[in-house]
């Protein structure tokens, strides 16, 4: 249905706009702002460029906004293929989300204790930007937790996408290959730190290529349509 199609394709715009809001909230404001380890260059790089630092908690919160819109159109989309997995699917992402907008708080509180209020006179230049650079480094924590759900709910999507008819296989395959190196990346992130260096961030480069051409998919065809030339 035509419906269908409009409503895949907003999913694929929203997808896009996640990847964008993302990349400007980690790359181009943490990544180039944050030295993770120096809290006074960190400090420094904050006040330098504060309103850029808000404006990537801004893209992060917009980012998520846009994924609780993919989270529900794929649900809708995937119902009729499976009622339970798509509901299990749209869970997990939800959960996703969830623990990433409480994450965001750890982003925003950085700039909260780098303000110069009075009621952080109880300490010393040296203990806030400590403070500072401490909560930048929780969001990291917080993302790889998010991640974890991230990482099962493209395993039930990558299977939904290859049961469904109106979705090619190889995006079912891709999506769940992403999925796996997003649970693994955030295994080894908590259990095995000192491998990190080793494995990141190449291993979530097959995660990255799935959404993409999942992205890409969604906002040129939609769906697929049916070999008598009806949408699936």
């Amino acid at each position: 249905m035509k419906s269908k199609i409009k409503l895949a394709r907003t999913a694929g715009i929203l997808y896009l706009l996640i990847v964008i809001f993302g990349l400007i909230a980690q790359i181009f404001v943490r990544d180039h702002l944050v030295d993770y380890g120096n809290a006074h260059v960190t400090a420094k790089n904050i006040l330098a460029s504060e309103y850029w630092y808000r404006f990537g908690f801004i893209s992060e919160l917009l980012m998520l906004v846009c994924d609780v819109g993919v989270a529900t159109i794929l649900y809708i989309l995937l119902n009729d293929t499976s009622k339970n997995l798509s509901l299990l699917s749209f869970a997990f992402r939800l959960t996703s989300i969830t623990i990433l907008s409480i994450t965001a708080l750890s982003h925003y509180a950085a700039i909260s204790f780098l303000s110069n209020q009075d009621y952080l006179n109880a300490f010393n230049t040296d203990q806030l930007d400590a403070f500072a650079l401490f909560s930048i480094k929780m969001h990291g924590v917080g993302y790889n937790i998010c991640l974890l759900f991230f990482g099962i709910h493209l395993l039930l999507l990558g299977y939904l996408l290859y049961i469904a008819e109106i979705f090619p296989r190889y995006l079912g395959v891709l999506l769940f290959i992403g999925g796996i190196c997003y649970i693994l990346n955030s295994i080894v992130w908590f259990q095995f730190p000192l491998l990190v260096k080793y494995i990141y961030p190449a291993i979530i480069i097959p995660s990255a290529i799935g959404e993409w051409i999942f992205c890409i998919w969604l906002i040129v065809r939609g769906i697929k349509l049916s070999s008598n030339g009806n949408d699936s």
